[in-house]
């Protein structure tokens, strides 16, 4: 099929969803009318396109300067570990923790600690770090290891092998890192804006519409919101598209040797690690210092202890705790599995169906920019309150990021490798089997580092907004009581919980490898 055929197709494939999404709006076949009809939400986003303007002007500026310092912060790390791999193990604790401190609970403090504005731009660049900076590294470090000893055999160095070979190498893998964080900065700015007193933003508007049962309205912010997110991405998309048919290999790299951290001394493995530790509770006091906050609201490591160890509220505190963590623990864990295995289902999908996958994309961009707070509603009223509404937020939160990665993982797939299971006829089945998944297994893994540590933000939004339990909503609760010391407990609880998330990922590939190895 032709290029155009391929656009034509996927075009009618969006077109006949649509038309379904009409149907069932008009005939209120979801929930009785919470989905509305297509034309409904169009009409009304027209009619009140003047109100929307400058929510839509803040939105985006927030989200631009978040997207541009978190990716330039995002880069210049990813660079600073390839080449010093120390570093990357010393700031460990601080990327872990960048990425899964909950915006709801970090909000609140950056609106106190930060003006409006500032407060705002940080949570979008917060969010938009992690994705590309791990990306970022396995790009940087996917570079074929005998290109590397080519280059150090002629007398280059690590910088001139960055630039002669490891950056033209990780150009895709950035620009996949890119269509993550592009929806990652318009949700960080809408959560920012929400409930923080900005005048203007679509956060702002759509807080003000919570009240007045117009689900049209309600969807047309999602959807702008959505708009806007998707323009980011789509031009990501495109340019990561044109840089992956120019920096396909010829065929598929060898594995680059492993970090030699086995021979490594117990006592310089110690200190690092107690480096990881320390390094973002420095940066956390040193941050409390600087901002000059009233011990009352910004609460320091020894302040967080002091609550919940060893001051007179300390019994109360762990008892709360100690139960919120039985609800969310086990569902984190099936979310996670969940989120994972549909993203990965998805990648599937575009290699073997790359039409319909097409015509999917845009909707499924839709679940990481629509408001969270505007498509609870719809969740609730379709799964009800319980388990399968937290599962079900959890999913939308989780695939995205892990899915961008593991297709780019296969789009990256030399074509050169298909050419002897093509000349026996193989069926599409039988080269994802042959090829496409043992190739891809690198990405599989930087997907789950990106997808463990959101399945616990997921649930904690959902206990937040829908089923009133667990972390969320002791969180949602520490909040209306103004009781710091709990949000500031939560926050730190919570990071705990996604860095033992996140250090599954390289046991589970130390054990891949060791089975490849025995194989």
């Amino acid at each position: 099929m032709t290029r155009f055929g391929d656009h034509l197709a996927t075009g009618v494939l969006i077109l006949l969803l649509l038309a379904a999404w009409e149907v069932a709006g008009q005939l209120k076949l979801v929930a009785d009318g919470t989905l509305p009809p297509l034309s409904a939400i169009l009409l009304r986003l027209a009619a009140e396109w003047r109100e929307y303007w400058p929510h839509v002007a803040a939105t985006l500026y927030t989200a631009s300067l978040g997207f541009l310092i978190g990716n330039a912060v995002a880069l210049a790390a990813a660079v600073s570990f390839c080449l010093w791999p120390v570093a990357e193990r010393i700031f460990r604790g601080v990327n872990i923790a960048a990425f899964t401190v909950p915006p709801i609970a970090i909000a609140p403090v950056l609106v106190i600690a930060l003006d409006g504005e500032t407060a705002r731009i940080t949570l979008a660049a917060l969010l938009v770090y992690f994705p590309t900076m791990t990306a970022a590294m396995a790009g940087l470090r996917s570079a074929d290891p005998r290109a590397v000893d080519l280059i150090r055999a002629y007398g280059g160095g690590p910088l001139r092998t960055l630039w002669l070979l490891r950056l033209r190498a990780a150009l895709p893998a950035i620009l996949s890192g890119f269509q993550v964080a592009a929806p990652a900065a318009v949700l960080g700015a809408v959560l920012a804006e929400f409930g923080s007193g900005a005048r203007w933003g679509l956060g702002t508007f759509l807080l003000g519409s919570l009240g007045r049962a117009e689900p049209d309205r309600l969807w047309g912010i999602g959807l702008t919101a959505t708009a806007i997110a998707g323009l980011g991405y789509a031009l990501s998309a495109t340019l990561a598209a044109r840089t992956t048919s120019l920096n396909r290999a010829v065929n598929i790299g060898v594995t680059g040797p492993e970090p030699e951290t086995a021979n490594e001394a117990p006592l310089r493995r110690a200190l690092l690690l107690a480096a990881a530790i320390l390094m973002p509770l420095l940066i956390w006091q040193g941050m409390l210092f600087w901002a000059d906050l009233s011990p009352i609201i910004a609460k320091t490591p020894m302040g967080v202890i002091d609550y919940l160890i060893t001051g007179k509220t300390a019994a109360s505190a762990q008892t709360r705790l100690l139960a919120a963590l039985a609800e969310t623990v086990p569902i984190t864990i099936a979310g996670m599995l969940l989120g994972l295995g549909f993203a990965f289902a998805l990648a599937l999908l575009s290699f073997a169906a790359p039409l319909l996958m097409r015509a999917l994309l845009p909707f499924a961009l839709v679940t990481q920019t629509m408001p969270l707070v505007a498509l609870t509603p719809l969740a609730v009223l379709i799964f009800g309150r319980g388990i399968t509404v937290t599962l079900v937020i959890t999913i939308s939160v989780t695939f995205f990021a892990a899915f961008v990665v593991l297709a780019q993982g296969f789009a990256m797939i030399p074509k050169a490798a298909f050419d002897l299971v093509d000349a026996y006829g193989a069926s599409t089945l039988r080269k994802l089997r042959l090829i496409a998944i043992p190739a891809s297994r690198q990405w599989l893994f930087v997907a789950a580092r990106l997808a463990l540590p959101k399945a616990l933000l997921g649930v904690m939004i959902a206990e937040w907004l829908a089923t009133g339990k667990g972390l969320g909503n002791l969180l949602n609760q520490s909040r209306g009581y103004l009781d710091y010391g709990m949000i500031w407990t939560v926050a730190v609880v919570s990071i705990l919980l996604s860095v033992l998330l996140y250090q599954l990922t390289p046991v589970l590939e130390w054990v891949g490898r060791s089975d490849r190895r025995d194989k």
